[in-house]
């Protein structure tokens, strides 16, 4: 397995998911996931997609600039940290973001995210 594909993979699915349908990111959290989004924790799957569909617009589109991959811990989970713009659907200016994911293992041989930061990045 070579950790960068990993991340790049999952990379292009969490957010071509989230541009189109953000309800269905559920299945990549466990009840044991946090997301912290701009301070602010959720913890569970659950949660986590009730706040990703509360965010108050309808369409955006993310444009990735880096993905940086790490392995993480004896249990073969990953370090993903992605940065780019954020282009939300009626607006001018697209904005900066960053977001780490903790990837973990599943024993089916996929992974789950167990912990997941974004923060929008202002200049």
């Amino acid at each position: 397995m070579d950790p960068d594909a990993v991340s790049k993979a999952f990379v292009e699915h969490y957010y071509s998911t989230f541009d189109t349908s953000r309800a269905n990111l559920g299945t990549l959290y466990q009840d044991a996931s946090m997301l912290t989004f701009e301070g602010q924790k959720f913890q569970g799957a659950q949660n986590i997609v009730a706040k990703l569909a509360s965010l108050p617009f309808e369409q955006c589109k993310h444009n990735i600039s880096t993905v940086d991959c790490q392995p993480s811990g004896p249990a073969g989970g990953m370090l993903v940290f992605v940065s780019g713009n954020l282009q939300l659907a009626g607006e001018q200016h697209a904005l900066k973001f960053s977001q780490m994911f903790h990837l973990m293992p599943t024993p089916q041989g996929s992974f789950y995210v167990f912990n997941d930061i974004f923060r929008l990045n202002y200049a």
